[in-house]
Parts: structure tokens; sequence; C-alpha cells
């Protein structure tokens, strides 16, 4: 989707890979909640439940990852004008939440173990299923990232935050399946589970922070104002005098740009119609097609080239 200096929107396709990979992720959830459930019931292990816990609120965090990403891509409407690209950004935050609350529940859950000294037993099985949840959570977060960066998307992003960290706390957990089969210290794997929630808790924090950040339409990155100011004053034309109110957010993977462009005495409207419909272009090359709005000034000496500190539009 784009705008035009009148404010016309454009409607742009948006790539079906990101509800591919969200399904994909749907899918290696559900095998690893069930593998996992098996293997705590037989072992009787708390980390391994703590696993299963963790593997249940990603399957959620998929599923919400799914269907918002696939609200994301539907074009403007009569009551959102300004596109559903936001709804990534709640998804993440949603995540983010549902993380801490696993958390919560697996920090419980391990301190009644230590209290009640329950045991576990036939750990072989358990050591096998979550080294294979660490291999493939590893390979499709990996997976998720890459399509998170192609596509920019939040919801993507936050649930391969969400796999990469159980990929990680498995990794915890079978070192301390193994450190309970050799030393025979049946506390460590409640220990081992109260690590893991540790790390749950600062992925869940994180998340909850990057989607906040863009809910109350914070300014997009120095770097990519950066990028948007030197396309603007390497646009070259003869015509633009200058800039300023320069504003810049984020709403899911779309960029939104707003700013004043001042055009010399003389510049007829037609002309500066069509200038602006260049800089938008070249605005939109810098942030991937960026929805870019520009107000046609006429010269102003005492402004001229002036910039005003960014801020969140």
């Amino acid at each position: 989707m784009t705008r035009g200096p009148a404010g016309v929107l454009n409607p742009t396709p948006t790539p079906p890979r990101k509800t591919r990979a969200a399904a994909l992720s749907i899918a290696s959830n559900t095998i690893l909640i069930v593998l996992k459930v098996v293997a705590g019931a037989i072992t009787g292990s708390i980390a391994i439940i703590t696993e299963a816990i963790h593997s249940s609120i990603d399957l959620v965090a998929s599923v919400v990852a799914y269907f918002s990403v696939r609200k994301a891509d539907e074009p403007p409407d009569e009551s959102h004008p300004y596109g559903h690209e936001k709804v990534e950004n709640v998804a993440a935050g949603i995540e983010g939440m549902l993380i801490l609350v696993g958390a919560g529940i697996i920090i419980y859950e391990s301190v009644r173990r230590l209290i009640d000294h329950a045991g576990v037993e036939k750990l072989g099985i358990g050591i096998a299923v979550i080294g294979f949840s660490a291999v493939a959570n590893a390979i499709v977060s990996t997976y998720l990232y890459r399509q998170a960066r192609l596509t920019d998307s939040p919801a993507l992003a936050g649930d391969a935050a969400h796999l990469r960290t159980d990929a990680f706390t498995s990794a915890g957990v079978l070192v301390g399946l193994v450190l309970v089969e050799v030393t025979g210290m049946q506390e460590l794997d409640a220990i081992t589970a109260l690590v893991v929630a540790v790390a749950i808790v600062w992925a869940g924090v994180q998340i909850l922070n990057r989607s906040t950040r863009v809910l109350v339409d914070e300014a997009l990155p120095a770097h990519e104002l950066a990028a948007v100011r030197g396309a603007i004053e390497e646009f070259g034309a003869a015509e633009v005098a200058g800039f300023h109110k320069l504003r810049a957010r984020g709403a899911g993977s779309r960029r939104y740009v707003d700013l004043h462009v001042q055009f010399r005495h003389g510049t007829t409207l037609e002309r500066a119609h069509a200038l602006a419909h260049e800089l938008q272009g070249a605005i939109r090359a810098q942030l991937r097609g960026a929805d870019v709005l520009i107000h046609l000034e006429p010269e102003d000496r005492r402004e001229r080239w002036r910039d005003d500190p960014p801020s969140a539009g």
C-alpha cells in the first residue's frame, strides 16, 4: 500500500510466505507437545513437563501469529483506513504475555517439586525427546527468523523468538536430565526447570518491549530516519528548496513517513505534484515500500532545509 500526495491509498500485494511460515510453526509445535507430554508422563520429570507447557504456549502464540499476519495483510477498509498492520504488533505483545504466564506456571511447579522431593525415572526416553525438540526448534526458528527479516513481520519475529528460546531451554533441560542420570541428584530436575523459567521471562520481556514501542508510535530507528533524510537530500530537483516536519513510525511490517516539502517560487502545482511522486519513490526505495505522505509548501527562506527533530506520527 502506498499513499500519494493527495492521500490516496494504493494497495500492494503482500507475499503469502508469512502465513506459510506461521503454519509451519503451528505444525512443529503440535508434534513437539505430543512428544513432550508422553515423555513427561513416562519419566515424571518436571523439566520435561515444563518443556511441554512452554511448547503449548508456543503453539498458542503460533496460532495468534498465523491469524495476525493474515489479518495484517488485509487492505485498508472504511473502519481501518490506515490498514491492519498493527495487528501484528498486538499479536507480538500477546505472545510476550503468554511467555510470562508460562514462566509463572513453571516456577510454581518447580518449587512445589523441590518441596515434595519428587523423583524421576526412565530418563532415556526423556533425553531423546528433549534432544530432538532442541534440534527441531532450532531449525524452525532459524527459518522463521529468515522469513521475518524478508517480510519485516513482528509477529513472525516474536514466534521465532519463542522457538529459539524453546531450543535453548530444551538444551538446558537436556543437560539437567543427563546430570540427574549421571549423579542421581533428583533435585537437579526442578532446579533446571527454574533456570529455564528465568530464560523464558527474559524472552517475554524483550518481546513485550519491542511490541509496546510500536503500539505507542515510537519514531523509527535512527538509521532508518537517516536513510529517509539521505533520500530527500540526494533527490536533487532544482525546484525543491527544502523540507521539514519529518515524522516516521512503524506498524507491523509497514513504515509510515510524512513530511513537508518546500518548492521554490514559481514552481507550478502540477510540477510540484509530479516531483512529490518522484520523491515518494526515492523514499520508498530506502524503506521497503513505505507509505509516504508529502505536504506541498511554497519556499520559506527562513526555514530552508530545516529538519525538525523527528517525532512519532
